[in-house]
């Protein structure tokens, strides 16, 4: 009998319409009343610039996180991150960072940008791993608390140094999920 731990399993497509109404179960328990609405994720999806994602629990085939961006011209601009509280902690916000690199080398982005509330201590050190920094303020940016928003940005993601630190960091989280 081993004593290995099993790895979670996922799985990662393009959303869907029909993934909306799980997406909004768990839009409003991480984001609370102030939380993007079922049209606003289905024009994201639609978009031409829009990249959006899904994580499944394979083994419960249950929607269990989001993601994307936006390419315009060189530069993805990410939107919206969330995993279904219960999943919170695994890892999988990672995933779908890696996700988002992974496409931006396919579509020749060179720089990722984003917002984060200045008090999501938790994100901003995420996205410090992967090599972001902050650049700026943008004062009272959330609506529901008037909370300020950190601007952030990658350096250029082709260049050795961050392509190093993405491989190592893509590296330990297959350590721990399975993307199937």
């Amino acid at each position: 009998m081993s004593n290995a731990i099993k790895k979670l399993q996922i799985k990662i497509r393009p959303m869907q319409r029909d993934d909306i109404e799980s997406i909004m179960a768990i839009e409003s328990s991480v984001y609370g009343e102030h939380h993007w609405s079922k049209e606003g994720f289905e024009t994201e999806i639609y978009t031409d610039i829009g990249n959006y994602y899904c994580l499944f629990d394979a083994d419960k085939n249950k929607l269990i996180g989001y993601g994307g961006f936006w390419n315009i011209l060189d530069e993805g601009h990410i939107t919206t991150v969330a995993i279904d509280k219960q999943y919170q902690g695994m890892g999988l916000s990672e995933v779908l960072i890696q996700k988002f690199f992974e496409v931006g080398y396919r579509k020749e982005i060179k720089w990722f940008t984003l917002e984060v509330r200045v008090s999501n201590v938790a994100a901003f050190h995420l996205y410090k791993k992967y090599l972001f920094e902050s650049c700026g303020v943008r004062p009272k940016y959330y609506q529901d608390t008037q909370e300020d928003a950190l601007i952030m940005w990658t350096e250029n993601i082709h260049n050795d140094k961050f392509k190093l630190n993405y491989e190592a960091l893509k590296q330990k989280t297959t350590e721990k999920i399975e993307i199937i």
